[in-house]
């Protein structure tokens, strides 16, 4: 099962990346399970600074925008 950590405190931005990310994973027909870190002492264990973030399994990939759901599927892949 893959883990997906979103990586923001709710903004419109994080929102839309979690959409995203979702899609992407259901694309893929892949289990996973979505997390969403809004507590700035844990983003700084990943080193975010900027939001949104994207992790999986614990690697940041994407920080500071929304990535699309074909590049996310990438990620995955």
């Amino acid at each position: 099962m893959k883990k997906i950590q979103i990586l923001g405190t709710g903004c419109p931005k994080c929102r839309k990346l979690a959409e995203n990310a979702e899609a992407a994973a259901n694309a893929l027909e892949l289990e996973f399970e979505v997390e969403k870190v809004a507590d700035i002492n844990e983003m700084m264990k990943f080193g975010v600074m900027i939001t949104p973030a994207l992790a999986i399994d614990g690697q940041v990939k994407s920080i500071g925008k929304v990535v699309s759901p074909d590049e996310i599927k990438a990620m995955l892949s």
